[in-house]
């Protein structure tokens, strides 16, 4: 318990301390004092003098990025530990019933379609609810099969299909107008965030933290077998469900605004787990508070490490890969 409560000081110091330096750095740089007399001016009413520059950058640049970074780190790990603990697996992230390939299909569509941003938003959005629902019914009627495995299997073939898919539509879009949208749109990216973004995606995102929040105790319990957990009173398809619907929904309202980040929804839960622990009342929370503070991190890199931004997608993979080689290597220890 008391290493559980040392890691939560740390994660939200350390969530703290980038958000400062988030809203600090970039190509026009504000200090310290600037940030305090600003916070003071809008939270407490104070008079102090402001730069209306560093106002502008703070409130209308740097705070609706930030804000969207801690939003969509912080759903990605609540989805990928969800999944994770669903499936009883470890090296399970937030798109493996489809969900980001749904999402991804939806706004490639509306990109092709010369849509509006907002369209494009709502477009991945219900793709991603979409392919999980059609995941999910596939799974559901095999009863051949293990319950879990059928869906996994359901979500790996709808995904290639879906890629294939959105394959087809890069070669038949323009080369000179809609390829390079869809292209950043994939590599995804936190640039263009609006508050109105923010607006719509954050009650989808409450929502589905509502009831992972309120099942976390019965979360517990899928970690058991099926048989295991039904004698303990729980109604195994009925939770499942609703934990499906829950990932489903933040992690659909996360993609819609940043388009597809990967590594975190894998990253994020393992980390927290190691730290706090298995059980999913601590390990919520925590892997939210990694997850924001990771994404904020991987973001404020990927504006301010070269001259042209580098998607953040891109620096996610470049630190997910190798932990999960070191993942991989030390599982195949253990299981020999």
């Amino acid at each position: 318990m008391k290493r559980a409560v040392s890691a939560y000081a740390l994660a939200l110091a350390a969530l703290v301390l980038l958000t400062a330096f988030a809203l600090a750095v970039g190509r026009f740089p504000l200090s310290l004092a600037d940030l305090g007399a600003l916070a003071a001016n809008k939270l407490f009413g104070a008079g102090t003098a402001v730069s209306p520059t560093a106002e502008t950058v703070v409130m209308q640049v740097r705070g609706p990025r930030i804000l969207a970074a801690l939003l969509v780190g912080a759903a990605l790990a609540a989805a990928g530990t969800a999944y994770q603990g669903m499936f009883r697996n470890p090296l399970v992230s937030p798109d493996i019933l489809g969900v980001s390939a749904g999402a991804a299909l939806g706004a490639v569509l509306g990109i092709f379609f010369s849509q509006s941003a907002l369209v494009i938003q709502l477009c991945a959005f219900a793709g991603g609810l979409v392919a999980v629902g059609l995941v999910y019914a596939v799974g559901a009627n095999v009863r051949r099969h293990d319950p879990i495995l059928s869906l996994i299997l359901a979500g790996i073939v709808l995904g290639t299909l879906l890629g294939a898919c959105i394959a087809l539509l890069k070669y038949l879009a323009d080369p000179y107008n809609q390829l390079p949208a869809i292209t950043y749109w994939l590599l995804g990216s936190l640039a263009a965030v609006a508050p109105r973004d923010l607006a719509i995606a954050a009650p989808f995102a409450l929502a589905g933290l509502v009831p992972l929040y309120l099942l976390r105790w019965r979360m517990n319990l899928l970690s058991l077998s099926d048989d295991e957990a039904r004698a303990l009173g729980v109604p195994v398809g009925r939770l499942r469900f609703a934990v499906v619907c829950a990932a489903t929904l933040m992690t659909a309202a996360a993609v819609a605004i940043s388009g597809i980040i990967g590594w975190v929804g894998l990253l994020i839960p393992h980390a927290a787990r190691m730290l706090v622990g298995p059980e999913f009342s601590r390990l919520l929370p925590f892997a939210m508070v990694l997850g924001a503070a990771f994404l904020l991190a991987v973001d404020t890199l990927a504006r301010t490490i070269a001259p042209i931004e580098v998607p953040p997608g891109v620096l996610t993979a470049l630190i997910g890969t190798p932990f999960f080689l070191w993942l991989f290597a030390t599982a195949r220890r253990a299981w020999q």
